[in-house]
């Protein structure tokens, strides 16, 4: 497999000098791929008629949470692969602290486009936004759109300001509470978006007047979250889960 993935690797100076130029070309290549991947994602909301996704803000409103949200699926992975396969020589504390200082950067950033994304509706408060900004923050909603703000953004804002808090376990604990608030943060932005001003409505049933997930859709969630566990669990086991080069050096460093 390795062969003929390789595609005639054979280490000369000539195929390692292609390899770090084409590296770098890439890593510079996939910032631009990822605000344009979620970029889109937002004008795919922001251009529908709906008013609680009547937003210029939403690009930059998207590709920041998704920047923070790709930081902790980072702390998240290198933890667990961390732990797995024994790596704490090569995956040192280092790494978290510097993944725990990315952590607050991006927290800051997600934090500010929050509040341009409410503060003017909220203070305009105007009929079209005023059911939907009264759900999220007193109403019906307001539990779990608070405890995104606290746990998926003030958290990790503050918390990893401290070197303590930059260490493995209590780093990973903040990403993961990231990542569930993320998860449900997309929830506030499609359901209470799409229900206001349409719900509640009169002269129903009960049931009609809220939503709530059905068994379909929480399988197809659960099999979203399992069938990812199970790519990066098989490219785990069956690929270099650290470059060759990097091992080296970090075997000359502990020398």
């Amino acid at each position: 497999m390795y062969d003929f993935l390789s595609f005639g690797w054979e280490g000369t100076p000539q195929q390692w000098k292609i390899l770090k130029r084409s590296v770098k070309i890439l890593t510079v290549l996939v910032i631009p791929l990822g605000v344009s991947i979620h970029t889109v994602t937002a004008w795919l909301f922001a251009t529908t008629l709906r008013a609680e996704w009547d937003s210029t803000n939403f690009g930059a409103y998207f590709v920041s949470g998704a920047f923070l949200l790709g930081v902790a699926g980072m702390i998240l992975a290198v933890f667990a692969i961390r732990k797995t396969y024994k790596l704490q020589s090569y995956l040192t504390e280092m790494h978290f602290d510097k993944l725990g200082q990315a952590l607050v950067l991006m927290s800051a950033i997600y934090i500010y486009f929050n509040i341009n994304e409410y503060l003017v509706p909220a203070y305009k408060m105007s009929s079209l936004h005023a059911i939907h900004l009264m759900s999220l923050f007193v109403g019906e909603d307001a539990v779990l759109y608070w405890s995104v703000i606290f746990f998926g953004m003030v958290v990790p804002a503050i918390l990893p300001l401290f070197k303590p808090m930059r260490k493995p376990l209590p780093l990973t604990l903040i990403a993961f509470g990231v990542f569930i608030a993320a998860w449900f943060k997309r929830y506030l932005i499609v359901i209470p978006g799409l229900a206001h001003p349409y719900l509640p409505i009169q002269d129903v049933p009960e049931s009609w007047m809220h939503y709530s997930p059905s068994f379909l859709e929480m399988t197809i969630v659960a099999a979203t979250f399992a069938a990812l566990l199970l790519i990066v669990t098989l490219f785990s086991r069956f690929f270099p889960i650290i470059s060759v080069g990097s091992c080296r050096r970090a075997l000359r460093r502990q020398r």
